[in-house]
């Protein structure tokens, strides 16, 4: 079983309108025409639905006939498709399941091989898996993660943490950071990482982005005047074409004022659909909050998103700043990033600082602010008082 993830041109196509589907529907064609070259006459291709094919390898008596199809299969699709003028990059991810090793019955050998292509998947794109016993369990484990998460939000089990942010030129806290945290009366404290992918796949991470927005705007409401609160936005959030309502409920709930919500999103979010993402950034901005885009540095995008809207501030990912300073690579894209904001009068934060000498090194490079271990680790809402409190005194 085969899965086509798109790669950042063919999330192009996938826009609104009948055009963009004709394209999509013209780019699966030509898919198709490619595994059927590379299948023998005995051999059975079907498309399952959306982007997920499946061939039967009637013949097939070895594991190694499955690998070495997998692997010519990976290699001719990341071959680009010219459709109507355009070159098109795709990826794709293959799950394989062998008969009778695995099972015997058609129903369970298609469920088998689905297993293994949802862990291809996790290991990114261009990958191909076998079936093994343990991915059902780890399959059955997420099955019991996502039943669990559906109850949380109503049994109260979510909660925030804020990470304080930091003025680099006053050493005073001008906002917070609201992280999630979903403690289980079982398992205990369950990572973001766990759960967060869970709720982005089953929708759930709109209402918990919701509660996020209002929870974390009702506890910026009770702080000093000039301290924010910033709130990370899921690319399913950005897409769900409710955010701006969302935002401006809960500021109107919370008597927060506008100016003192940053809403931070990451390149990812950007990718698919140009001119709907920055009609959703427009309407944002039109409610008066700040926006900030996370994780700078790391992908292809992010100029072009400087040149066609104007953020309020970029977050240099920490991956640059966990290298100084004996990363001089590192080093100059810090500097170079500063620079670039410094032109476009955007305000720039560095993240994951954890040493004086990192320190040293982001605030020459004229960082506006500063977050990480080094400045205090994220609190509970209760907390946040004592820690402003200690800056202040400071």
């Amino acid at each position: 079983m085969a899965s086509l993830p798109p790669s950042k041109e063919a999330n192009s196509l996938i826009t609104d309108g009948s055009q963009a589907g004709g394209k999509v529907n013209a780019l699966l064609r030509l898919v198709a025409e490619r595994l059927q070259n590379l299948v023998r006459g005995c051999d059975l291709v079907a498309r399952l639905g959306g982007d997920e094919f499946a061939i039967v390898q009637a013949t097939c008596t070895k594991p190694e006939e499955a690998q070495l199809l997998a692997e010519r299969i990976i290699k001719a699709l990341a071959e680009p498709f010219s459709l109507e003028g355009e070159q098109i990059s795709i990826g794709t991810s293959i799950g394989i399941a062998l008969a009778p090793h695995d099972a015997i019955c058609p129903d369970k050998l298609l469920k088998a091989a689905d297993v293994a292509l949802y862990c291809a998947k996790e290991e990114g794109r261009g990958t191909y898996c076998f079936f093994e016993l343990s991915m059902d369990r780890h399959l059955q484990a997420r099955e019991a993660t996502k039943r669990a998460l559906r109850l949380a939000l109503g049994r109260g089990e979510f909660e925030l943490n804020y990470q304080p942010l930091v003025d680099l030129s006053t050493n005073q806290i001008n906002s917070f950071e609201a992280l999630l945290r979903w403690r289980h009366p079982e398992r205990g404290v369950i990572s973001p990482e766990d759960f967060i992918p869970i709720a982005e796949d089953t929708g759930l991470i709109i209402p918990i982005g919701e509660w996020v927005l209002e929870e974390a705007c009702r506890a910026a409401a009770s702080w000093p005047d000039g301290i924010s609160v910033a709130v990370n936005l899921s690319p399913v959030q950005f897409r769900s074409k409710v955010l701006a309502q969302a935002v401006d409920h809960a500021l109107k709930i919370s008597g927060l004022e506008p100016g003192r919500l940053q809403l931070e999103i990451t390149e990812s979010v950007l990718l698919q659909d140009n001119l709907a993402n920055l009609a959703v950034l427009q309407e944002l901005r039109r409610l008066g909050v700040q926006i900030a885009m996370d994780d700078f540095g790391t992908g292809y995008s992010s100029l072009g998103y400087l040149r066609s809207f104007s953020f309020d501030k970029i977050k240099l990912d920490r991956s640059f700043v966990c290298d100084l300073p004996d990363g001089p690579q590192c080093e100059a894209i810090v500097q170079a990033v500063a620079g670039l904001a410094s032109g476009l009068r955007i305000t720039t934060t560095a993240e994951g600082i954890e040493t004086q000498e990192q320190l040293s090194i982001l605030r020459a490079s004229g960082y506006d602010q500063g977050q990480g271990y080094l400045f205090g680790k994220p609190v509970s809402g209760p907390d946040v008082a004592s820690v402003i409190e200690r800056f202040s005194a400071a």
